[in-house]
């Protein structure tokens, strides 16, 4: 039996519609400008790193709880599973357990899940780089797919078999740079790929 840990952000789900809409709220709200186009070009590390180029960092403890308070109501209804992801983790869970490691607040990465109807059996919330390779190792995972340097950073570390899919903000060579054992395209590759590496045992 596999166990398979996928990220959230850009890899399962186009969540750039949903945290852009979330980031014009938080600047109507505070008067502060801030460029969601450029917000949601860089998805991947913690909120609060996002929130540091925007506000004073005195400030950034408050607005990351006020965004993860304004999330539920404005983001999950914007927010669509990327091509291939139900079934790319439909076939990693006919092999054994799906996980979700992500950055985002695990409660909005459950909304995801739910909503999109995605066979993910647990999720693990507000992990990053070593915090990912952490749950990977705690989990036993074999693989995990990602769209972020950082995501193949920590399935190397952690021993298990990097997927990249270049549907985020890296390229395919950067995420190859990185240690992914195999970069597709998108997730309509995964589940053939994923079968292929079933015969061979992952």
């Amino acid at each position: 039996m596999t166990t398979t840990g996928f990220d959230l952000d850009m890899t399962l789900i186009d969540s750039r519609p949903g945290i852009g809409a979330v980031y014009e709220q938080l600047a109507t709200e505070t008067g502060v400008a801030i460029d969601t186009g450029l917000v949601t070009s860089r998805l991947g590390p913690p909120l609060e790193w996002e929130l540091a180029h925007w506000f004073p960092d005195a400030e950034v403890p408050r607005l990351a709880d006020r965004y993860r308070e304004l999330y539920p109501s404005i983001a999950p209804d914007l927010v669509a599973a990327m091509p291939g992801a139900l079934e790319a983790v439909e076939a990693a869970r006919r092999s054994g357990r799906t996980i979700l490691i992500t950055a985002k607040h695990g409660p909005s990465a459950q909304l995801h899940v739910d909503r999109l109807g995605l066979a993910i059996d647990e999720v693990f919330g507000r992990a990053w780089r070593e915090g990912k390779a952490d749950v990977l190792r705690a989990e036993g995972a074999n693989v995990y797919v990602g769209d972020h340097v950082h995501d193949m950073e920590a399935a190397r570390s952690s021993g298990a078999f990097g997927v990249a899919v270049s549907t985020g903000p890296c390229s395919a060579d950067e995420l190859s740079g990185a240690g992914a054992g195999i970069v597709l395209d998108g997730l309509e590759q995964f589940a053939d790929w994923f079968g292929e590496r079933l015969a061979g045992q992952v």
